[in-house]
């Protein structure tokens, strides 16, 4: 352990803790509105503690985005490793993001959704990290599709990438209306919407 402790420096683990405290700032008032004193009152550092480990804010940005990124991906992974079937596996999917507009994994919500609105026209440095963050998501969404294809288990006439690209847009799309009407409900109808239609349209 202490072998282990001594690989990281001082200034990673300084660095580590502005990512982890910057990103909630972030991901809840978004790039433009959150200012070089917003990350010095939560780190309690001062600029120069900053700079002297992060180049600019959008540095700061990129980071706090993939950490909050990274921990939706990782939470995710680990409820679709606890199942054994695809279907069962895509479910898990649908429970995850169950009352996720009122109880999301990151605070201020899904750090996608949210960088996803902001960085569209003015932010490329950051629209290109969404971009990349909604290929991994949608990818191991048609991952699970196709092996459920392959083991017979659902229809071998489905397309896996149109399917993926459906159901998260249905997600994504629930989880936007849901917060913008403070109205969970719909995002949960939508997953009911979407269990049904794998129960119904996908298995063999």
């Amino acid at each position: 352990m202490v072998y282990i402790c001594s690989m990281f420096t001082k200034s990673d683990i300084t660095r580590q803790a502005i990512i982890e405290k910057s990103a909630p700032i972030f991901n809840t008032k978004g790039y433009s509105a959150t200012t070089m004193n917003d990350i010095l009152l939560a780190t309690g550092l001062t600029k120069g503690g900053v700079y002297g480990n992060f180049e600019s804010k959008d540095q700061i940005a990129i980071e706090a985005f993939e950490h909050s990124i990274g921990k939706l991906l990782e939470a995710l992974r680990f409820k679709i490793k606890k199942e054994n079937t695809a279907k069962d596996k895509l479910f898990a999917i649908l429970s995850f993001y169950k009352n996720y507009s009122i109880n999301p994994l990151t605070e201020g919500g899904c750090p996608l959704l949210n960088t996803a609105i902001e960085s569209d026209d003015n932010l490329p440095f950051l629209k290109i990290k969404a971009q990349k963050a909604l290929d991994e998501l949608l990818g191991g969404l048609a991952f699970i599709i196709q092996k459920g294809i392959e083991s017979k288990e659902f229809r071998a006439d489905l397309d896996a990438e149109k399917e993926a690209t459906l159901i998260f847009s249905i997600i994504q799309g629930g989880l936007m209306m849901s917060k913008l009407a403070d109205n969970p409900k719909i995002l949960n109808g939508l997953l009911e919407n979407l269990k049904t239609s794998i129960n119904t349209q996908y298995l063999v």
